[in-house]
């Protein structure tokens, strides 16, 4: 009976161990999980600012191209708040009598198209500083579809993307203009 006894006590012995074991290495399996989760956040928010920070450093050269215009300022991500409500704007230029709300949309489809321009009406009162500049829109991506691009110049919005893969440029600028709008 007492060999039965001692294999008895090694077992629970060895399986009080593999208890605790398990509960350290699941302890440390959760807390990994945890990390993952958060840089998997960091890298979303990142990959969500990714095309901001693309189209910003364009922006110079594009608005001197098509606009004639030398920026004095440059704002990527610039939030205002007036009264409790927040208003932000993905890239925002200014130039002596222009300004440029550049919005930026990482997967680009036409119902943007109607949600900038509404959001642009809204422009003024929340950068009051800029009543006395010209307002122009642009709406910012890698590359823009076929139809993004032809109803985006039949409403006047102006599109930044890269032209033939080489650097940023406005894509529909004669559009744009043929349009009158």
């Amino acid at each position: 009976m007492s060999a039965i006894e001692d294999k008895v006590e090694r077992l629970e012995s060895i399986l009080g161990q593999f208890i605790v074991h398990t509960d350290v290495i699941l302890r440390r399996l959760e807390n990994a999980h945890k990390e993952m989760n958060r840089q998997w956040a960091a890298l979303a928010k990142k990959m969500g600012t990714l095309d901001e920070d693309l189209i910003a450093p364009a922006t110079r050269s594009v608005l001197s191209k098509y606009f004639k215009c030398e920026p004095s300022y440059r704002g990527i991500r610039i939030l205002k708040r007036v009264n409790g409500e927040d208003y932000e704007v993905d890239v925002l230029v200014v130039c002596e009598d222009k300004v440029f709300m550049i919005e930026v949309r990482s997967t680009p489809k036409v119902e943007y198209v109607d949600e900038i321009i509404e959001k642009a009406a809204h422009f003024k009162r929340f950068f009051p500083e800029y009543a006395d500049k010209e307002l122009i829109l642009i709406y910012g991506s890698i590359v823009f579809p076929e139809n993004v691009i032809n109803y985006a110049s039949k409403k006047g919005l102006y599109l930044m993307a890269y032209r033939e893969w080489e650097y940023m440029d406005i894509i529909n600028f004669d559009e744009v203009m043929r349009s009158g709008l």
